[in-house]
Formats: C-alpha cells, structure tokens, sequence
C-alpha cells in the first residue's frame, strides 16, 4: 500500500506513495499491544493480526481496496485558502502548507471513480491526517462536484466519513457545508441515485450531523466513535453518567442510526452487493 510510519496514536499511509512498506518493521497496537509485521498488518487489511483493531487508514488506502484495479480522481484542481486570514497557535496558511506537504494532500477529502465487482462507482473518503480531516470549503465543494458526476452518469455515490467536524479555521463558511453537502444530497435524493455512508473512526462534529447520516444505507466500521459532541461535553451537559459503549458503531447499530456494521476484510464484497441491490 505505501511506507507506514509509528506514531503515537497508531500507523499512517502516505496516501500517493506507492512503494511496498519493507518487512521486518513493527507495528504495536494501540489497544491490545500485541506486536506484529506491517506486512502481516498489511495483509490483514490494515488490522491488528491478534484482535481486529481496525487501525485508520487514508482515503487512497480505501480506494486500493474498493476498486476492481485502476480507477481516476475528479476534482484535483482546489485548493482551500486563509481567505479570513485566521491565526491561533500559527497561522491558517501555515497549517494547510504543513498538511499538504506532510500527506501530500489537496485537501481532507478525495473524490474517484472507478468499478467495484464491475459496477460503477463514485467514491469520496475523507483523511483524518488532513488537519483532522475537517470539513472546510474545499470538502463541500469536492462533494458537490461528487455529486454533481453521480447525477450526469446516474452512478451511485458512496461517502467514507472520518472527521473531527467543522474547519475552525474557516468559521461560518465551513459551517455552510453542512446546509450545501445536505442540499445536494437531496438532489441526488430526488434523481433517485443511491448514497451510501460509510462511517469509520472518527466521525463527529459538522459531518456527523450532515451527509454522514443522509445516506439511504448508513453504515460503519467495527467500533468506529460515531457522534456530534464529544462524550465529556454530553455529560457535562446532561448531567448523567453515559452508558457503556455510548457513540460506538455497535451502540449506534443497536438503537437504529446504522443498518449494519461490515469489518474491512469484507468491505468490497457488501459494497459490491449493494450495487447489485440497488
């Protein structure tokens, strides 16, 4: 898939770099602990080989495991921009150079099209990487052109979400993508094209509570943290102890937010009868 990199809170692919990871490095898992090969990892379609953690990988990672062979990106040519010239611990302009040369990213999300079990399919993942894969201008627009390619071909749209919300950086105007990503879904809605969400962790804040839950199957990977506000706000706020497993794909499947929960080894194949349903 590409070279891995140990970091505090797990392992990353660089999203373009293509070159075989070299074996003999260690991945620790982050729940478990237990000690395994990145080839092994690899293999097991980036997850823990001893108890299924499912480690978070980029949107070019789920592309490789969608998609039939090749397939080609859309909306390459934007790019978000400090438009409000927005400074906290440094500058907004800062950050996005940082990010891009860091992931070698446009922005927090990609957009491709290609076949899965040979049906045709528009996909646009989010990368956590991407300043915490925030939803700022550029994610509301490459949606919208996603959208705008699934009406002229009437090719179903599937949406893999993880994100920490909202781009602080862009105010109000990364707020507005809630309302546009919602808008165009119902377009799409009334053309009759399906919209699959596919959750995985995490997914929270603007997202959530947006195009994540808009899909006409909404669904999600093992264990993935699925929710608007943080847990420790929720309780701050209620007042109460929040139940176990609260904001959990699982939690979310038993009281009816989600249709089913799929492990990523089996990803392709329910994607693929999905097409064939629909």
């Amino acid at each position: 898939m590409g070279w891995f990199k140990r970091l505090k809170d797990g392992i990353i692919t660089s999203t373009k770099d293509k070159k075989e990871a070299p074996d003999g490095l260690w991945y620790k898992c982050q729940r478990c602990k237990a000690a395994s090969t990145l080839k092994e990892v690899r293999e097991n379609f980036h997850k823990c080989t001893r108890c299924n953690y499912h480690i978070r990988i980029g949107s070019h990672d789920y592309f490789d495991l969608l998609f039939d062979g090749e397939y080609t990106e859309i909306a390459t040519d934007i790019q978000s921009e400090d438009f409000l010239e927005f400074t906290d611990l440094k500058p907004y302009k800062d950050r996005l150079e940082a990010a891009r040369k860091k992931t070698d990213l446009d922005d927090a999300l990609s957009v491709a099209i290609g076949t899965v079990e040979e049906k045709p399919l528009v996909v646009a993942a989010m990368d956590f990487s991407f300043i915490g894969g925030s939803m700022g201008s550029v994610v509301g627009e490459k949606i919208a052109r996603a959208i705008d390619y699934a009406l002229t071909e009437r090719t179903p749209l599937m949406i893999i979400s993880k994100s920490g919300g909202a781009r602080m950086m862009e105010s109000a105007f990364s707020l507005m993508q809630m309302a546009k990503t919602s808008a165009k879904l119902s377009q799409l809605a009334k053309a009759g094209v399906p919209y699959f969400s596919f959750m995985t962790d995490p997914t929270t804040g603007g997202v959530t509570a947006s195009f994540a839950m808009l899909g006409d199957i909404n669904f999600a990977e093992p264990e993935a943290l699925i929710g608007f506000a943080g847990p420790r706000v929720i309780k701050e706020t209620i007042k109460k102890d929040l139940p176990e497993g609260f904001q959990t794909s699982e939690f979310l499947l038993d009281h009816g937010f989600l249709d089913f929960i799929v492990d990523r080894k089996d990803l392709k194949t329910r994607v693929g009868e999905l097409l064939r349903l629909f």
